[in-house]
């Protein structure tokens, strides 16, 4: 199998800059593309390195199986790009055939992919992106950072300025992917990708097919790299206890809408909780999700004891409660004192429902998930259904305190087996937080009727003491602990820019893989 290959220089002053077009030819009768093993293995030598017009040649396997796509082969360009991107313009005002998405409204990005698909004839497809260079893998496919190529990109290539906003592209191999055996995970991600739309979750910002045999999805470019990775840069490998309770509170918001959506995740891990631009968190792989129907429902409020504070996660108002408690003082009657309580409790307004929308019809036999993350009932062979992500839920938590997951044995099998068998138990030298250790041991109950939020979902695991005094509502407004790029970050927090963190990521994550693999079988 021979490719064409074009290559030319950009023009502009100073040395121009390698562009490569690789143009594959049709494969001929009883010969194969590389699969996503042998692409990660090619990768794996130097995981930090742009595709180079030097090391096209060693490349060209790989690079010939992306037909219609184009590669940016200079390694400054992509991390120049990577570092210094400008926002894009804003959207046209004319209809844009691109759905509307609420929280995507101030987002440049977003703007960029509305405004490309309003002034485009047609709908984007492969000619509208320029691939970078490989950022990641996973079972299915293979994520490249991307841009999309415009007019305005063209003459900022021509004067050597780099522009427009990056985003992650994941190309699944169809004919790979049915080898397989597992072309309808790739097309459960790709539905529930489509329906997706909240905050702490990938937005699909375009989707279509690239040559007869790759399936393409753009989303959201997250430069802070994975939860894992920052574990590992933090003193002990573990995070302090307020990072650890921000965290679990955005994935405690996403695995809510998720499963309000009738979605159940299956794979929740430090490695699949990105961090983005601004420091919040994103989850990402939805190809062992489960979809089912969810019908929400309201329930009463449990009422709150005497000691609650107003401003618990389940409370419906944002004023602290000592703003509505009163002390006798001197000279006052208690008589007063009591009618100004009851004017003001008759001001406030009354508990409101509790919304609950847990996907408990959701039952599945199948053994899918991360061996040292799957709940009991899973690694016993059993169905299972919306509770295995509130057990993963612990597990979560529990390794971003204390630097390991609970039921890591020798191999997989032995992890399989402390799961079903071995109780929960705590690092002695760590003294922990009384309200984790009890949220921890509440999601890691063995029995799934037994364990927090089986009943009524994310409302009662919202609820417990260990989230007191944080309010959900406004926790997108909140300040995370590690922002991408934060000239001002703390010295334990500190990262790199957009480039080189995710490079430092990637790098990490090929040379330091979980040992315990990603599986699903049937």
């Amino acid at each position: 199998m021979v490719a064409a290959v074009r290559v030319g220089n950009k023009p502009g002053p100073g040395p121009g800059l390698a562009m490569l077009e690789v143009v594959a030819p049709r494969p001929a009768a009883g010969e194969e593309r590389l699969s996503d093993a042998d692409t990660t293995a090619s990768s794996t030598a130097a995981p930090n390195s742009s595709l180079s017009s030097a090391s096209s040649a060693a490349s060209l396997p790989r690079c010939s199986s992306l037909s219609r796509l184009s590669f940016d082969c200079s390694p400054s360009a992509a991390l120049s790009l990577a570092a210094s991107a400008a926002p894009a313009a804003a959207a046209s005002s004319s209809p844009s055939p691109a759905p509307a998405r609420p929280h995507r409204s101030g987002d440049a990005a977003w703007a960029a992919i509305r405004a490309a698909s309003t002034s485009a004839a047609a709908p984007l497809g492969p000619r509208d992106f320029r691939l970078l260079r490989r950022i990641g893998g996973g079972d299915i496919g293979t994520v490249y950072l991307c841009r999309l190529r415009s007019e305005a990109d063209a003459k900022a290539e021509a004067g050597r300025q780099p522009c427009g906003c990056l985003y992650a592209m994941k190309l699944v191999d169809r004919r790979v992917v049915a080898k397989k055996k597992k072309l309808e995970r790739a097309a459960a991600e790709r539905r529930i990708l489509r329906v997706l739309d909240h905050p702490f979750l990938p937005t699909l910002f375009a989707d279509f097919d690239a040559a007869p045999h790759f399936s393409c999805v753009v989303m959201e470019f997250c430069p802070g790299g994975d939860l894992h990775s920052l574990r590992h840069r933090m003193p002990n490998r573990r995070f302090p206890l307020p990072s650890a309770r921000f965290y679990a509170a955005e994935v405690l918001l996403a695995l809510e809408y998720l499963h309000m959506m009738g979605i159940v995740y299956r794979d929740l891990k430090p490695e699949n909780v990105l961090i983005r631009a601004d420091g919040h968190i994103m989850l990402t792989d939805f190809d062992l999700s489960l979809q089912s129907t969810s019908t929400p429902s309201l329930e009463s409020a449990t009422a709150a004891s005497e000691d609650d504070e107003d401003d618990s996660p389940t409370s419906v108002s944002c004023f602290p409660g000592h703003l509505f408690r009163f002390t006798l003082r001197r000279g006052s009657s208690r008589r007063a004192l009591l009618r100004r309580a009851a004017s003001a409790s008759a001001r406030q307004p009354p508990p409101q429902p509790l919304v609950v929308a847990e996907p408990v019809e959701a039952r599945s036999c199948s053994f899918v998930g991360t061996h040292e993350y799957v709940a009991p009932e899973v690694a016993r062979g059993g169905p299972h259904g919306a509770a295995v992500d509130w057990w993963a839920l612990g597990v979560f938590l529990y390794e971003l305190l204390h630097g390991r997951t609970p039921f890591a044995g020798a191999d997989n099998e032995a992890t399989l087996r402390n799961i079903a068998r071995r109780p929960l138990s705590f690092p002695s030298a760590s003294a922990g937080d009384a309200d984790a250790r009890d949220l921890i041991e509440r999601l890691l109950a063995k029995d799934p009727r037994q364990r927090l939020g089986s009943r009524r979902g994310a409302a009662d695991v919202k609820a417990h003491p260990f989230f007191r005094g944080l309010n959900f509502a406004l926790l997108r407004s909140s300040r995370p602990p590690v922002v991408p790029g934060a000239s001002r970050s703390p010295p334990l927090h500190r990262s790199q820019s957009c480039s080189a963190a995710t490079a430092t990521a990637v790098r990490r994550r090929v040379s330091k893989p979980r040992p315990d693999a990603r599986f699903d079988l049937f």
